[in-house]
């Protein structure tokens, strides 16, 4: 990529895993359909909380996937850059760790 490329022209890091990334999401889907079908059928609240946070794990393990991706190829490009495209990918990525640690 030349640094005349737009944004749009960037491939995302997270895109050579882009399949794992859809199957997994995919997975989630059904577990929280799961998670529906659980409460509309008045199962255990102790096993819907389970499948819960599990489903909370499950979400939690695709963004670090997704920050890690992130960090390793837009920051560390831009970083090689330089100036403030770098602080702003730094800052963004920064404001990123923020929310998942709060969450």
């Amino acid at each position: 990529m030349t640094p005349e490329a737009t944004a749009d022209e960037h491939a995302h890091g997270y895109i050579t895993d882009k399949t794992k990334y859809l199957n997994r999401m995919r997975r989630i889907e059904g577990q929280a359909r799961g998670i529906t079908k659980m409460v509309d059928d008045e199962k255990y609240c102790i096993d819907i909380l389970t499948q819960i946070s599990a489903l909370t794990s499950a979400l939690q393990a695709v963004a670090v996937g997704l920050l890690d991706d992130h960090l390793k190829h837009c920051v560390v490009d831009a970083a090689r850059m330089g100036g403030d495209d770098a602080d702003a990918k730094i800052k963004e990525a920064s404001d990123a760790i923020a929310r998942l640690v709060r969450s």
